[in-house]
């Protein structure tokens, strides 16, 4: 059934110093509906002068300490509330994500709405619950080791998980006691606009939550390049993740956190205790978001012995993924992103039907008459390793299967990627999924499971994946200074 809510009345106006204002060029773009290709909102075109603004905004914010220097308690009470608010508007959030980036609404209102303010609410409730501590010394010396806010921190977030990528950014660092300037994507930028109000009203201070849409190499490389930021939390693709540890190298050494790409192995073994729930799992979780996750499982090792079986469950469970109407509360695979992410999904099908593979299911655009970006769930089998299709991140419904005759072997090629976010390895001898989880260079592996998890754990990747962790009590280490102080008794 079609969800019959009211469209939002989209304000495309930057957010500084606690105002909705035009970028300072008066430039806008278009903001267009991946769900049928319309122009849902005009929003500003934030660029360096827009970036120096807002930092002097955050700066003044963080200086005269109007969030910093409130009792940790009261931060919790007002980030609390902050949740509360995303609660009282989740039908217009989750009608905003999903107008603005495609994904359908039932997720947008159970994932992305409830797990960012739940983010927001977790990190509230820790904040007072961190504790400095007494270093070891002589009689004649107390040695204190307390943790501070880094200052003023610029977030760039992705357009696949808009709202739960900006809540797992700014909820620690706004907890810590930062002052914080938010670059969402220009593909999804709505929803970020939104909570920034949602913020004020909570009773964060103006200054101290600032929101800046525009293109990456305007207002995301001036945030980068900043000399007054002291650190900028990135989420996004390898190349543009590396973009920014270089600006941070060429300007002021900025803390650069980088949580990017993936290109995730997910191995079956012959003894796996549940078949079905594995085929469920695998098949679930690289469709879900329309592929476009950095932890999709996209790589799908199966042992040889299984791998026919696999694949005919699997391809029994590909109609279930068939595109629909993301505006229907029965969808579970909705529009990619945007055109541009379209031609490179199709492009990536033909490379893999080029490079030799087997195309067994998908490999079509859907949906063409409603003018959105639809690509039916895609699955090729006979992949090798070196194949494009195998090696690179596709951000789409599309799936490579690879056969594997030894776990041995199936552990050299899960680790023979440049990325190391997660992995899973399914099978019912214990001994051999702890062998196995030791061996697999990623930051998550999951066992007889995929994707599953909560706010209580890190995220974060080995090797090209990035630096650092988003998610549980490590998060806060990116975004606090640890400072000695030595007092002579």
């Amino acid at each position: 059934m079609t969800a019959t809510l009211t469209r939002p009345d989209f304000d495309g106006r930057a957010f500084i110093d606690g105002k909705r204002v035009e970028a300072a060029s008066g430039a806008r773009f278009d903001c267009i509906s991946p769900v049928d290709g319309s122009v849902i909102a005009s929003v500003a075109r934030c660029d360096a002068k827009d970036v120096d603004l807002a930092v002097a905004a955050a700066r003044r914010a963080f200086d005269d300490r109007r969030w910093a220097g409130l009792a940790p308690a009261k931060r919790k009470q007002t980030l609390v509330r902050f949740a509360d608010l995303m609660v009282r508007e989740r039908d217009a959030l989750a009608l905003t994500e999903t107008l603005d980036m495609g994904k359908p609404l039932k997720h947008s209102r159970s994932a992305d709405v409830m797990g960012a303010q739940n983010c927001i609410r977790w990190y509230g409730e820790a904040i007072d619950k961190i504790y400095g501590e007494i270093a070891p010394t002589g009689d004649d010396a107390l040695a204190l080791v307390t943790r501070e806010p880094v200052g003023v921190v610029a977030a760039v977030v992705p357009w696949n998980y808009p709202m739960l990528m900006t809540a797992w950014k700014i909820a620690p660092a706004l907890a810590a006691g930062n002052s914080v300037i938010l670059k969402p994507s220009e593909k999804s930028p709505l929803s970020a606009l939104r909570m920034a109000e949602l913020a004020l009203e909570a009773g964060i201070p103006a200054g101290v939550f600032n929101v800046l849409p525009g293109y990456g190499q305007e207002a995301g490389e001036a945030l980068a390049l900043h000399m007054d930021i002291d650190c900028i939390g990135f989420t996004g693709s390898t190349r543009v993740g590396k973009r920014i540890v270089e600006c941070s190298g060429r300007s002021n050494l900025k803390r650069a956190w980088t949580e990017l790409g993936g290109k995730s192995p997910n191995i079956v073994c012959a003894d796996v205790a549940d078949l079905d729930a594995a085929v469920e799992a695998s098949i679930g979780s690289i469709f879900y978001n329309q592929g476009e996750s950095c932890n999709a499982p996209s790589r799908l090792l199966v042992e040889a012995s299984i791998r026919d079986a696999f694949i005919e469950k699997a391809l029994a469970l590909v109609p279930r993924y068939e595109p629909a109407d993301p505006l229907d509360m029965g969808t579970v695979m909705g529009a990619l992103v945007d055109e541009g992410q379209l031609r490179t999904v199709m492009g990536y099908i033909e490379a893999g039907k080029a490079e030799g593979a087997a195309l067994i299911a998908g490999g079509e655009q859907a949906r063409i008459e409603t003018g959105g970006y639809y690509v039916r769930p895609t699955i090729f089998a006979g992949v090798r390793n070196d194949m494009r299709i195998a090696r690179e991140e596709i951000f789409g419904p599309v799936l490579s299967v690879i056969a594997f005759d030894d776990i041995a072997d199936a552990v050299a090629q899960a680790n023979d990627t440049s990325y190391g976010l997660h992995a899973a390895i399914w099978t019912r001898d214990i001994s051999k999924a702890h062998r196995v989880a030791r061996a697999l260079r990623a930051g998550t592996v999951h066992v007889n499971s995929y994707d599953e998890d909560d706010i209580t754990v890190p995220f974060g990747g080995f090797k090209q994946s990035g630096n650092g962790r988003d998610k549980s009590l490590h998060a806060f280490e990116k975004y606090m200074e640890v400072k000695t102080t030595w007092v002579r008794i």
